[in-house]
């Protein structure tokens, strides 16, 4: 009886593996269409918290997801309307500034290396060669964006199809809004019975990591762009804006945006001002942005739910791109969220076996995962189905 219990649980792992491998390999075919249903499905992950606020204030679903859904249309335009015209004027600065830069780095920067290291470094390092190089490449690259919107121009399929995605994307994210707890509810009706605690647990767990990171994260990137940005300008720097705006979309990664940005804010500010009192200004700004940083925003705005360490966030995103393109950069972090939360499922499951040297493992996979009852909520209108009786 042993053995055919044996021999049941192997040919289960295979089929699951089977349905992994079989899984993958359809959205690696798919990819190309997938890309609006993933971005829309991410929107309504993040915009699924609000309207249930808003049900617990009294509405009903539907004028829930109304308001989110209008509330999310008008942040996105108002933060097009505000960025586009910043991040141009910023850009077209950038390219007037090269000159200066190159002139800073020839009469300033290299006579003080020399004179500090007293090494030789006027043969070997030509600013102009590489202004000259930054704008030819910054040419190819408008040029390369012309041919590819006049090849979409001239293929009407393909304008077609880009147009659609982009009017497919508001429409999914609001039926996805809409249904939202009915597919995740329809979904864990599907579940076999044996596995549905530890799969619910697992997903909780893992909208918890997957939900601190990118609303908490996302927020603090904005709270820090806004803050770096802002005060340089204030300061007088011409490329502020930019410097700040590039700062806070890189802190997702904790210390790369105050490093990238006090790298290039130094640069910009002794090339423009070349005195310390501004060097002062621009460090202290760094300075409170990271006080703030570390001591407001992330304990409020993130606490202690990510989990996910910089180094997996890096090389999820790098990843998937590399696999599946944009689709695996949408992909990365969802799926490194579930893989940890898995991980650290199995590391609880080793930790208790004989294996590792346990007295008393669990008796069985439901056993050892804690279902809390309040987080039986997840889906409140799709309770799952009775366990058939054997």
């Amino acid at each position: 009886m042993s053995d055919e219990k044996t021999i049941f649980h192997d040919q289960r792992r295979w089929q699951w593996l089977l349905l992994a491998v079989l899984a993958g390999g359809l959205v690696w075919l798919l990819a190309p269409i997938l890309t609006p249903f993933v971005i829309s499905a991410l929107l309504a992950w993040l915009g699924d918290p609000l309207v249930a606020r808003l049900e617990r204030a009294g509405r009903t679903r539907g004028v829930a997801v109304g308001l989110v859904f209008l509330f999310m249309i008008l942040m996105l335009v108002l933060a097009l309307l505000i960025l586009v015209p910043l991040l141009s004027n910023q850009i077209e600065k950038l390219i007037d500034w090269l000159p200066k830069l190159a002139e800073w780095i020839s009469f300033t920067a290299i006579p003080w290396l020399e004179a500090k290291s007293g090494m030789k470094l006027a043969g070997y390092v030509d600013p102009d060669y590489l202004v000259a190089l930054l704008k030819t490449h910054w040419q190819q690259a408008g040029g390369i964006a012309a041919t590819l919107l006049g090849g979409l121009s001239k293929s009407g399929l393909a304008i077609m199809g880009w147009i659609a995605n982009i009017v497919l994307i508001p429409v999914l994210t609001f039926y996805f809004l809409r249904d939202w707890r009915t597919m995740l509810g329809q979904l864990r009706a599907l579940l076999p019975r044996p596995v549905e605690p530890v799969v619910m647990q697992l997903a909780r767990e893992s909208d918890d990591v997957l939900g601190g990171f990118l609303r908490g994260q996302l927020s603090v990137m904005v709270c820090l762009g806004t803050i770096y940005g802002l005060g340089l300008w204030m300061v007088g720097l011409d490329l502020g804006l930019l410097i700040g705006f590039i700062a806070g979309l890189v802190s997702f990664v904790p210390y790369l945006g105050a490093m990238v940005g006090i790298s290039a804010a130094v640069i910009a500010t002794l090339v423009q001002h070349g005195d310390l009192m501004h060097l002062a200004l621009v460090l202290g700004i760094f300075m409170l942005g990271q006080t703030i940083e570390s001591f407001v925003l992330t304990p409020w705005l993130v606490g202690d739910r990510i989990g996910l360490h910089p180094v997996a966030v890096i090389f999820s995103i790098m990843a998937g791109g590399q696999l599946f393109g944009f689709l695996g950069v949408l992909l990365a972090l969802p799926v490194a969220a579930v893989a940890m939360v898995g991980l650290r499922y199995a590391y609880r499951h080793y930790t208790e076996s004989h294996l590792y040297g346990a007295e008393d493992p669990p008796e069985t996979e439901a056993a050892a995962v804690d279902v809390d009852p309040a987080q039986r909520e997840l889906l409140p209108d799709a309770a799952p189905p009775a366990r058939p009786d054997v």
